[in-house]
């Protein structure tokens, strides 16, 4: 009896590494790389026809972002296991992505054979990470539930640790700048600093972060 190939198709914009994993993936015979893409838009296009059991998806593409196309892709095929293969490692990047409806997060450096082995888990139900990202996401479960830090006020000094400004920080969380202004001299305060850099050392050093 002949075993139907696990279909998958990768986005990624770079030649070289979208080459580079479907020879990889083509190598092992329960696996067929259906289609790659380049971008999110492209893969819009064809996803629902090619209809991959995986897909392996980059962040950082041209014109949509992966994190949108995660979203749009897993509506049009809820069933679809998307693992993100990604340079961007960031909290923000992992915790978005799995709200977007990814399965799984590996960092970009992963060996072939973990890439591998992170297929098989995601078939089998499972949530591939990489090792420095199960780091993380353990971390953010082992935060001190003490933290005199309000909610917004905790969101607000993990951007200023991640290197963000305050219009950023502004823009990304729908907000005056104003009122990210306020919400750090609260923090200043709370945390009885008078930087930026006093405070997110604290706050990292107290796990409030």
């Amino acid at each position: 009896m002949t075993t139907i190939p696990t279909k998958i198709c990768i986005v990624e914009d770079n030649f070289v590494i979208k080459e580079g994993y479907k020879i990889l993936i083509d190598s092992i015979s329960k696996y067929h790389v259906v289609n790659t893409y380049t971008s999110c838009e492209e893969a819009l296009d064809n996803i629902e026809s090619d209809a991959p059991d995986v897909v392996l998806m980059d962040l950082e593409l041209p014109g949509m972002s992966g994190i949108e196309g995660i979203g749009r892709i897993k509506k049009k095929l809820p069933k679809a296991n998307i693992i993100v293969v990604s340079l961007h490692t960031d909290k923000e990047s992992v915790f978005q992505s799995f709200n977007a409806g990814a399965a799984g997060f590996m960092a970009k450096a992963v060996s072939y054979s973990d890439l591998l082995d992170g297929i098989d888990e995601v078939l089998q139900g499972g949530a591939p990470l990489s090792k420095e990202i199960s780091r993380m996401v353990i971390e953010s479960f082992q935060r001190n539930t003490d933290s005199p830090l309000s909610r917004r006020e905790t969101e607000v000094l993990e951007k200023l640790a991640e290197g963000k400004s305050y219009s950023q920080i502004a823009d990304e969380l729908f907000v005056h700048r104003e009122t990210i202004k306020t919400h750090i001299k609260n923090i200043y305060i709370k945390l009885g600093v008078k930087s930026k850099a006093n405070a997110i050392e604290i706050g990292r050093h107290n796990k409030y972060i």
